[in-house]
């Protein structure tokens, strides 16, 4: 093996691990939706999760980043520890999938079909199809299924130049030497650990040894202990992701660690235990692609059937490892680990958002009913809504910027715009309930009252806001353009009563039936319903040009208000709906 075979290797390994990355975050991209749906069915029954953390590391190709997804999930109260141990034995199964694709490369005969299935034979078909989409295809979808493509015969073009590389190995002694010190099981475990720890990928590490397996020269003996090593080198990422966070988190990465060793030590143990007395013969025999495939998988099968019922016990140990606190840990709600798998961070978002939403809108309920019945701590607690509002606000921004700056497809990428625009709106809408507290504590405060003829009429105004509020909510909630197109002609409607409860109270004080000092109250409440209206037409029209991937909400509104026969009929239903006596 000369310098240009070293140089091809370095290509060829280059190659494979860049196509690797590719494939797996395209993968990623266009499985989105299907994330959500697997993780969506996390439940407290071990075997969902199981299957639930296969799923997912089958569809994305990285136990690494499922289990960092896992330790965001709990450290965001999403997850339980003892859910997280389920999805995270899942993955260890699901990451073994890397193994038997990559096993394609060392089939062998001159028979069509096994000529066909060979990875030289079809790669550069997947890498023409996926030139073709990713340059010409004007969808995203097919753009993302262009780049797995391409990803994927990169990979396999990596793979197959390293291969061809360390073929020359073959006659080297001092290879041979290498890998019969590996054949030592404490080595071998150490030397897998190490790879897999510095390039943070037990796919790639085992495709490399799959590579390396080409020369002929690598025993079952030295695959054994360095594919159970392998297992263990992988959990460095989770670790490395867990600083940082509550002692929930920790103690998931520490369990990832738990059960690689512990599967480790008793399966090392009792097949060297057993070959002692037995002598397998296989162990001195070279070992193929496919081998190493059937040993990673029975491997990880093996540790999973081993510690699956004692997934208590691991959880003990890990709360032994990573002790709780005096001091109350703060649960971490938006998790930056999210922030590489976009589609979990914006359905994370989404959910945040909505509870934004809820206690802004319960807050303004909560201060219309204070205007007629006061109530020292009803209003201490939307002051205290108001300032929660402020900080999810805070908090979401800063972390949609954050997400959008990822490479998102297109539905995510619009999810994003969406909720940067509508959480301003609801914090406006926390903002209103507090100016409504103000006023009723000034009406108290003064001991003013307002006459029977205008409590009944901000009545009929605040039942007006309060739908529009509902429709508003509802509208965003279900992400539903028909319930956000009822919003505007109620908000109209609301625009009407304003102006008319302005005149009439001017005419009471006309008549000396107001005083200036309640005008001035009455106007103000005015004001504040009248926005919170507005704001909700916001929400209703951002939803709506979502829909139609659009977010210029002021056009849509012009064109609404321009008027229609449907908004028509709406706008009258409403003015009769809410019509004062």
């Amino acid at each position: 093996m000369d310098l240009f075979d070293v140089l091809t290797l370095l290509g060829g390994l280059s190659l494979f691990l860049f196509g690797m990355n590719l494939m797996g975050a395209s993968l990623e991209k266009r499985a989105g939706s299907s994330l959500k749906i697997l993780l969506g069915k996390l439940t407290s029954r071990k075997i969902l999760g199981f299957l639930t953390g296969m799923g997912v590391t089958a569809v994305i190709q990285s136990s690494s980043a499922t289990t960092v997804m896992v330790v965001g999930f709990v450290n965001s109260g999403l997850l339980t520890l003892r859910q997280a141990i389920s999805v995270i034995m899942g993955a260890n199964v699901g990451t073994t999938v890397t193994a038997w694709i990559l096993s394609l490369t060392g089939l062998d005969g001159d028979n069509f079909f096994v000529m066909l299935l060979k990875p030289t034979s079809f790669t550069p078909i997947l890498a023409l199809i996926g030139v073709v989409l990713t340059m010409m295809a004007k969808s995203d979808k097919k753009k993302d299924v262009g780049m797995i493509l391409l990803g994927f015969a990169v990979l396999m073009f990596g793979m197959d130049t390293m291969s061809g590389a360390v073929a020359g190995l073959e006659e080297v002694p001092e290879f041979r030497n290498i890998l019969l010190m590996f054949s030592n099981p404490v080595l071998g475990v150490l030397a897998g650990a190490g790879l897999t720890a510095i390039i943070q990928s037990s796919s790639a590490s085992v495709g490399i040894l799959q590579a390396l397996s080409a020369t002929g020269q690598v025993t079952y003996g030295a695959a054994i202990p360095i594919i159970m090593g392998q297992n263990i080198g992988t959990c460095v990422t989770a670790m490395i992701s867990s600083v940082g966070a509550n002692k929930n988190a920790k103690r998931a990465a520490v369990v990832h660690l738990l059960f690689n060793i512990v599967g480790t030590a008793v399966w090392l143990a009792v097949f060297y235990g057993i070959n002692a007395v037995v002598q397998f013969s296989f162990v001195s025999h070279s070992i193929d692609q496919l081998g190493i495939a059937v040993v990673h998988t029975a491997f990880n099968i093996l540790c999973t059937a081993l510690l699956f019922p004692f997934s208590g016990l691991l959880e003990k140990m890990a709360c032994r490892l990573v002790p709780d606190t005096k001091a109350p840990e703060k649960i971490q709600i938006l998790d930056e680990r999210f922030l590489a798998t976009p589609s979990v961070a914006i359905d994370r978002c989404q959910e945040v958002a909505e509870t934004m939403a809820r206690i802004s809108m319960d807050a303004l309920k909560t201060s219309c009913q204070l205007i007629e019945h006061y109530d020292p701590k009803s209003a201490q607690a939307v002051r205290e809504t108001e300032q929660e509002a402020d900080q999810y606000e805070d908090m979401l921004g800063t972390y949609l910027v954050k997400l959008g700056r990822a490479d998102l497809n297109a539905a995510d990428s619009r999810e994003t715009a969406k909720l940067l625009h509508i959480i301003g709106d609801f914090e406006r809408i926390s903002d209103h309930a507090v100016n409504l507290v103000e006023s009723a504590e000034e009406i108290r405060n003064k001991g003013l009252s307002f006459s029977v003829h205008a409590k009944q009429e901000l009545a009929v105004l605040t039942a007006a806001v309060g739908e529009v509020m509902d429709l508003a909510l509802d509208a965003f909630l279900q992400n539903d353009p028909a319930l956000a197109a009822k919003v505007e002609p109620l908000e109209q409607v609301v625009d009407t009563l304003k102006e008319q409860l302005r005149n009439r109270h001017i005419l009471r004080l006309q008549k000396g039936e107001c005083t200036i000092e309640l005008g001035f109250v009455w106007s103000d409440l005015l004001t504040s319903l009248e926005r919170v209206a507005d704001h909700c037409s916001n929400i209703a029209g951002c939803v709506i040009e979502m829909s139609h991937d659009s977010l210029d909400v002021h056009e849509y509104l012009d064109n609404v208000k321009a008027g229609g026969p449907g908004f028509l009929r709406a706008y009258e239903a409403y003015a009769q709906k809410y019509a004062l006596m």
